[in-house]
């Protein structure tokens, strides 16, 4: 048996043969061409029957994985109609007299290299997507419609790395996991195995041969580990593992529609964070108490402008129709630091994580800040909508966000706009100062929510995006717990609630020091309600002794 190891990217266990993902390549020839203007009129012909099949490929994904899923073929198309793409491609046909096919060869591998040698892992991600939209332009150029062999037998997928359109094309139930040599934690890949539920595993030194195609493999994508032709007595073992899996998933479904309660009495709302309106089915599924986390910045970042109050308005109240009297938080556009979008056009800083992010950029550009806030208030006569501002860490702050929020809630009553007067404002508590003053801001808001993947950043020093100091984080911290106490402790004492909706919500092994210290909310991926309940509902905090010294 051999074994080869790479990165986690979604957990569980994989049983079957191997499938090696090979994907045709053309052999591209520095061919004279005698017509460069004709070349020109090639590439862009071919382009645009690329950006063609790319939208149906979107239309075809928006259907079978959601939209999150599905937008990174709307920036697929945007690539295409990149005007330094463009430029690079015309001009090397023009000044080098070749072929459109070799022009857009050179083109692709010149943005591949520039991608891959940056740092930032998301830009690095990009490299596979500008290599796809390339080798589908090349393809149509040269008259190849040909595709990958494909399969009747569910299998594992083995590839050097997979672009979104070539997932989007696999049929998902033959897929039993994915393995990939190269690709990120931030890839589509990546996004559709979380999408569907399913182990994948990335940077996997495997050979890509006929040697391991066809060959029986488990996948461990709890430990990020393939292992080829296991013998029969380590299948069993690894069989009994994902049985006991599946029957771990049915156990949990017996809990819908049971309350939060531990033994002796403690009860813990228990809500979803969601980005956009595809996930509502995962969240009535899952039997969450509400939406605790609307990213509404996703909503920004789906669009190639800004969104319209129309079109905001229209997605506030489906979640709000949705959840039908559940809560639904919604926050304030969080865009900046490692959430970018390019018709922003923010200026480049040196340490944009502590720069004009989030609440900051709200304030400095009211206009869209107001748009947002009328479509919310307006959205909240349609069900139980709460609205939280992201990175807040002053008093003055608030207040000026509440002088906005008068001035629109005045132009909706002159213009006689229906909107809930009930609707509680809240903040989100995700910086070291906004801990420390949490007594003070708590006398200026409706509830509080800890922001935990930003305030141990801000807290440790240490940069999330950053794998390099990944050995020096600390999730439990004992300063990020102290502060999460202290919030808590501050909230109650000014009689609002305070809940979590960072990643540390989701870390079952934190329950009961957040059930202990009195933490009222936790704000979990769908997936992560029903673990969640059963852990609560087997905990007595009167049995409990602070696991750390807070």
């Amino acid at each position: 048996m051999d074994n080869y190891s790479g990165k986690s990217v979604f957990g569980g266990i994989a049983i079957g043969k191997i499938r090696i993902f090979q994907k045709g390549r053309q052999e591209i020839k520095n061919i004279k061409a005698d017509n460069p203007k004709s070349e020109i009129e090639r590439f862009n012909d071919a382009r645009n029957k690329a950006i063609e099949g790319l939208q149906e490929l979107y239309e075809k994904a928006l259907k079978e994985a959601g939209e999150q899923s599905a937008a990174i073929l709307q920036i697929h198309q945007l690539m295409l109609n990149d005007i330094d793409y463009t430029s690079s491609v015309e001009g090397i046909i023009t000044k080098q007299n070749v072929t459109a096919e070799f022009a857009v060869a050179v083109t692709r591998d010149y943005f591949y290299e520039m991608f891959s040698s940056m740092e930032d892992e998301y830009m690095k991600a990009r490299a596979a997507d500008v290599k796809d939209v390339s080798e589908r332009v090349i393809r149509i150029l040269c008259n190849d419609h040909s595709k990958p062999a494909d399969s009747k037998v569910p299998s594992i997928i083995i590839a050097d790395d997979l672009a979104p359109s070539e997932t989007v094309q696999l049929d998902k139930d033959l897929v039993l996991a994915f393995v990939t040599v190269h690709g990120s934690v931030n890839s589509h890949t990546a996004i559709l195995a979380k999408t569907m539920g399913i182990p994948a595993i990335t940077n996997v030194d495997i050979p890509l041969n006929r040697s391991i195609n066809g060959r029986m493999a488990v996948v461990d994508g709890y430990n990020g580990i393939i292992y080829v032709d296991p013998d029969s007595k380590f299948v069993r073992e690894m069989q009994t593992l994902q049985e006991k899996e599946l029957y771990k998933r049915k156990l949990l479904l017996e809990l819908k529609g049971k309350d939060n309660v531990t033994l002796d009495g403690k009860k813990m709302m228990l809500y979803a964070n969601i980005g956009n309106t595809k996930d509502l089915a995962s969240v009535t599924e899952n039997d969450a108490n509400g939406i605790g986390l609307f990213r509404s910045e996703f909503i920004y970042f789906e669009k190639n402008s800004l969104p319209t109050e129309e079109e905001q308005f229209e997605i506030y109240k489906t979640a709000a129709e949705t959840l039908a009297g559940k809560r639904v938080v919604v926050r304030t556009l969080d865009i900046g630091a490692d959430k970018q979008t390019d018709y922003f056009n923010l200026e480049t800083e040196e340490n944009p994580a502590m720069g004009l992010r989030a609440i900051r950029i709200c304030l400095t550009n009211q206009e869209i800040f107001k748009t947002q806030l009328r479509a919310l208030y307006r959205a909240s006569d349609f069900g139980n909508i709460s609205i939280m501002y992201p990175f807040i860490t002053s008093v003055e702050e608030i207040k000026e966000i509440k002088k906005i929020t008068e001035e629109v809630k005045k132009e909706l009553d002159a213009q006689g706009v229906d909107y809930s007067h009930n609707i509680e404002e809240g903040i989100m508590i995700e910086t070291p100062a906004a801990a420390l003053i949490s007594d003070k801001l708590a006398k200026e808001v409706d509830f509080f929510s800890i922001g935990t993947n930003d305030l141990s950043q801000y807290a440790m020093a240490i940069d999330r995006q950053n794998s390099k100091t990944d050995r020096f984080y600390d999730p439990h911290h004992l300063a990020v717990l102290r502060m999460i106490k202290m919030v808590v402790d501050n909230a109650h004492k000014n009689r609002i609630k305070a809940g979590i909706c960072g990643e540390l919500g989701a870390d079952l092994s934190l329950t009961e020091t957040f059930l202990k210290i009195g933490v009222d909310a936790l704000s979990v991926s769908p997936a992560m309600i029903l673990p969640l309940r059963d852990k609560i509902r087997k905990t007595d905090t009167s049995k409990l002794d602070l696991q750390y010294d807070l």
